[in-house]
């Protein structure tokens, strides 16, 4: 009996081994060529910085001197300092009035370029504020909300509802920064939305449209279940991005007024680079770097980001 008929009868082959060719060294080697750039970037600007963050969190330093290691000191001071619980708060109240109102125009854009236009040069103006950056942005509302000469406040007058002083009241100064950003950020939330709503087969609307679902139904019942992936994706990437909201804060109210505007990106700032004490700022964003981390981790487990209902 030959090896071929053998090999017939007992339904059983040889397994296959495949040794390193020239060809997938080569492969490796132009991976690694592509990959050192960004590897380097990464340790230099963000994992190097990161440990010695770490570490000056542990320290009282400051740039006149060398570090003098504290232990868990400056985390004691910090859980005992008011305006450290103030910055908190005041960012907690920023975060949820901008996720909120952003991701819920957003969602809306992104169901009106789906049904109403496949116009690009729309969807392109969309993302037209995005493209502004956030101190240009904030020096621009800052003009035309100002209370003196700014537009807004010129034409609130002329209607007789009063001046208000958008980045001068306690009231609203936080409102205002987050509704600047919301109008820079929305347009580009909206298209990150608008590709989730793309992977969506149109079948399962038209089932759906057959068993008498509304339109509105549908969306709540097919396309906010089905978009839970991509709103996991941008749900965390903006949250995390407000949470260091600083240039808004820093070209505009600078803190005030009073402590109403005093995020936490712009306490550390004024803990580090006003007032020197690098060690405490960097025990701040210790602290940030955290509830970061948790949020995140609490975000992606209560949406179950990595399943899929169309699986």
């Amino acid at each position: 009996m030959t090896r071929q008929s053998t090999t017939a009868l007992t339904g059983r082959r040889k397994p296959v081994t495949h040794s390193s060719t020239p060809h997938s060294r080569h492969d490796l080697r132009t991976a690694v060529l592509f990959i050192t750039p960004a590897a380097l970037g990464f340790g230099v600007f963000f994992l190097v910085p990161t440990i010695r963050g770490f570490y000056f969190s542990l320290t009282q330093y400051n740039l006149l001197g060398e570090p003098k290691f504290i232990g868990l000191g400056n985390f004691q001071k910090l859980f005992a300092d008011k305006l450290f619980w103030n910055s908190l708060g005041v960012t907690l109240q920023y975060v949820v009035i901008n996720i909120v109102f952003q991701t819920v125009i957003a969602i809306g854009l992104a169901v009106l370029m789906q049904r109403l236009t496949k116009s690009t040069v729309l969807r392109g103006a969309l993302l037209v504020p995005w493209l502004i950056s956030n101190v240009i942005a904030a020096m621009l509302w800052f003009w035309l909300l100002d209370y003196q000469i700014g537009l807004v406040n010129i034409f609130l007058d002329w209607s007789g509802l009063g001046k208000i002083a958008f980045f001068g009241s306690e009231q609203w100064a936080i409102p205002t920064i987050a509704f600047v950003n919301v109008w820079r950020h929305m347009g580009y939330t909206a298209l990150l939305v608008f590709a989730g709503l793309q992977t969506i087969p149109s079948y399962v609307y038209e089932a759906a449209s057959i068993d008498g679902s509304s339109e509105w139904s549908s969306f709540w019942r097919i396309t906010l279940p089905l978009l839970r992936p991509v709103l996991a994706m941008v749900l965390v990437m903006t949250v995390t991005g407000s949470f260091q909201i600083f240039d808004t804060v820093s070209v505009t109210t600078r803190g005030g007024p009073v402590n109403a505007t005093r995020v936490i990106q712009y306490y550390i700032y004024q803990k580090g680079f006003a007032e020197g004490q690098f060690g405490y700022a960097s025990a701040l964003s210790v602290i940030l770097f955290l509830i970061l981390a948790l949020v995140a981790f609490i975000q992606m487990r209560l949406l179950r980001a990595d399943e899929s209902d169309l699986a």
